[in-house]
């Protein structure tokens, strides 16, 4: 396995560090806050590879790990994974004692790369602030040789959910409340795993293989959600599901399709002016859910366009999500 290093970019492999203790805020935190908390420099607890030996589908494939940091020189990290070929699981410890709720943070970049930090370890470090323990998912990206390639973002996601429910002893998570958050292809990847996190994608390789995949609340941000072309964003669709996708292969892979009765809690944002991925997907994953008399929440900010996490939300309409996604969280029994 190779790693190579763009300007500031850091291997994934080589990321360790010591939990620093962080002190929760009261309601209505500025967004100036929050952003400072979330760039806090802390490198995750533990760095764990998703699979014991070769991923699922991967004999013969030659991948190129590559992480670019995207920041300005003095700035903030804002890297991404842009060949992956080891996928990991980053868990960042919150500081409130005993079992804690877990949320598992799954970062977007178009099924071409994955925005680990912004996205990422960024959410981590105010999730644990809230008092909740953080995992951050860098999957395999689906256009890059494996077999099945269109179900290798779901195999790694179903693996890093049983993942932290064989750690829960070890990790003090506790296992019945486990959250998923995922941002534009990221929240592709999280509505899969709320819609099939119990579908066969690959075989067993251990006993954490016998646990469930799927979680007791999501939260998807500006999420990609439909393959059909009026509605997609194409680069999420063409690394996914290739250029000339046949309709029972858009309908299998939006999950606004498949939304089931029983689908667990999900509360859903976007900018309306995001000219990325079309507010629509939210639009429509959201009548889906209510369709099946799943509980939702959805917000959509005036403006904003794509890819804001907290980072970039000081003074623009969507500055109030996380303080929102808080407060829902809370009335769920996960803070």
């Amino acid at each position: 396995m190779t790693f190579t290093l763009n300007r500031r970019g850091l291997a994934l492999a080589a990321v360790a560090g010591a939990v620093l203790a962080q002190s929760a805020k009261a309601d209505g935190t500025p967004a100036t806050d929050l952003v400072q908390l979330s760039r806090q420099r802390r490198d995750p607890e533990v760095l764990l590879p998703l699979w014991p030996g070769t991923p699922p589908g991967g004999e013969g494939v030659t991948v190129k790990d590559i992480v670019t940091d995207h920041g300005p020189v003095g700035g903030p990290p804002d890297r991404s994974a842009d060949g992956v070929s080891i996928p990991t699981l980053a868990f960042f410890r919150s500081a409130s004692p005993g079992p804690r709720a877990t949320i598992l943070v799954i970062p977007g970049g178009g099924y071409s790369s994955v925005w680990f930090d912004k996205e990422g370890y960024e959410i981590a470090r105010w999730l644990n602030a809230t008092g909740l323990h953080a995992a951050v998912l860098t999957y395999r990206l689906p256009a890059e040789g494996w077999k099945n390639g269109a179900d290798v973002p779901l195999q790694d996601a179903q693996r890093a959910m049983r993942l932290l429910r064989a750690k829960a002893k070890a990790w003090a998570v506790d296992g019945g409340r486990i959250g998923i958050i995922g941002f534009s292809a990221g929240g592709h990847l999280a509505a899969s795993l709320l819609t099939r996190h119990d579908a066969t994608v690959y075989t067993p390789v251990d006993d954490a293989d016998k646990l469930p995949a799927g979680p007791q609340l999501a939260c998807l941000a500006y999420p990609v959600i439909s393959m059909d072309e009026s509605l997609t964003h194409p680069g999420s669709r063409q690394h996914l599901l290739g250029n000339s996708p046949s309709a029972e292969q858009v309908r299998a892979y939006s999950p606004d399709q498949i939304v089931r009765t029983g689908t667990c809690p999900t509360f859903l944002f976007h900018a309306a002016d995001d000219d990325a991925v079309p507010v629509g997907n939210s639009l429509a994953m959201f009548q889906a859910l209510r369709r099946q008399n799943v509980a939702t929440e959805m917000h959509i900010f005036e403006s904003g366009g794509h890819g804001f996490a907290i980072r970039d939300t000081p003074g623009r309409p969507a500055e109030p999500w996380p303080d929102l996604y808080r407060r829902w969280l809370s009335r769920h029994g996960f803070v």
